[in-house]
């Protein structure tokens, strides 16, 4: 072999080369744009970094020319392929030869990532300000609005019903249950879903801060609310047995996602397995975290994900994840002037499924208007609620679609 030839091949296999050869294209030069943008949105403004950074780099990892890090050798992305290996016209490679996160990607598939989150999230929530304020629970609920609004209009712009479900429910801000979901319904649409769901959670600091303060006065974002009455021991204990039996007696469908949310919340609150509930709210929540963060950015290889179909269920996310927001205000509203001023309007908002991102932009928009006012707490009794909410919708859609 000459010096010519392995200079040709260093070439050719070089990133530059990729550029050069058309196996890398304008697409995943723009997606390596948007994956420096999360970055700077993460570490510059803070912006959720936990979710944020892994997603970025994701991305980044998965558009870098010449990268194999998603490389499927035995056809697990593609159905017919599958089928031609199941019939025995195609010989299938070895699982083994799959790109690093490729294989990661099985427990994204799987719903085993989604699944633990929810366990994790379980046992960092404490039901306590949802069960001294039992009002939440419909806040809650209306903050699943977008769900159903984005529903019908994805029908309207040509998706199948089992798409439409699966875009909708970015609605409730649930990465873990985007996923479960769609995963069931439409698994080919996983890749964008996951990274809409999962961006606009990171986003939330911007996103919600306009419309919340578009649908209410400067009256009503000033509201103080009166201390919550103490929740005892007992209540904490009973509620996540019995909150998930009957769910479950309802929406069996729900069971996987509820069942580990109610799981961890009981770790942590019987007292008696506090090592268990310490590694599902630390190590194990971030070693997931981090897995499922890479591996959804990563899905965002630019030559598959910058589609037409991929901006419409970005944009129909978006449009989900606005209507959540405003239904939950909205009601925030009506029970401002049934309780005759009791209720600030801003914890409505609070109502989407993303713990506790969304409870603390509740915090911070009222803060605006009255550096004194304290609406953290107040806000948490809708944000646990809406993770309710939001897997309970998942339930419904499945049981529907499924």
């Amino acid at each position: 072999m000459s010096i010519v030839e392995v200079l040709t091949g260093l070439w050719e296999s070089s990133g530059l080369g990729a550029l050069f050869n058309g196996t890398a294209s304008w697409r995943n030069l723009v997606m390596i744009l948007v994956a420096a943008v999360f970055l700077y949105l993460a570490i510059a403004k803070k912006f959720e970094p936990l979710l944020l950074v892994p997603i970025a780099f994701g991305i980044l990892l998965a558009n870098l020319p010449g990268s194999e890090i998603m490389y499927d050798s035995i056809g697990l992305t593609d159905p017919a392929t599958m089928d031609a290996i199941e019939s025995g016209a195609v010989q299938s490679g070895h699982w083994y030869d799959s790109g690093v996160l490729r294989l990661l990607y099985t427990g994204v598939k799987s719903s085993i990532f989604p699944c633990l989150i929810f366990m994790g999230v379980g046992a960092m929530t404490d039901f306590g300000p949802l069960l001294s304020n039992p009002v939440s629970l419909l806040l809650g609920a209306a903050a699943q609005l977008g769900i159903y609004v984005a529903f019908i209009v994805a029908i309207v712009f040509g998706f199948s019903p089992e798409q439409a479900a699966s875009i909708s429910i970015i609605g409730g801000a649930d990465g873990p249950t985007a996923i479960f979901l769609t995963g069931k319904l439409a698994p080919e649409l996983l890749a964008p879903i996951a990274v809409a769901a999962y961006s606009y959670m990171a986003l939330i600091p911007i996103i919600q801060p306009p419309v919340m303060k578009m649908l209410t006065t400067k009256k009503e974002r000033s509201v103080k609310m009166t201390q919550l009455r103490k929740v005892t021991k007992v209540e904490k204990i009973i509620f996540p047995v019995i909150v998930l039996i009957i769910t479950a007696l309802i929406l069996p469908s729900v069971i996987p996602l509820l069942g580990m949310f109610m799981l961890g919340n009981l770790l942590k609150e019987c007292a008696v397995t506090d090592r268990l509930s310490d590694t599902a709210q630390n190590a194990l929540m971030n070693i997931v975290t981090i897995l499922l963060g890479v591996c959804v950015g990563a899905t965002a290889n630019g030559e598959t994900f910058l589609t037409w179909e991929t901006i419409k269920i970005v944009l129909l996310g978006l449009f989900a994840f606005v209507f959540s927001t405003v239904g939950g205000v909205l009601l925030g509203k009506l029970l401002y002037v049934l309780t005759k001023g009791k209720i600030n309007p801003l914890i409505g908002s609070a109502g989407v499924s993303a713990v506790p991102m969304a409870a603390r932009v509740s915090q911070k928009v009222g803060a605006e208007e009255d550096p004194t006012n304290f609406l953290l707490m107040h806000a948490m009794g809708p944000n646990v609620a809406g993770v309710i909410g939001s897997a309970v919708a998942a339930g419904y859609l499945l049981t529907l679609f499924g």
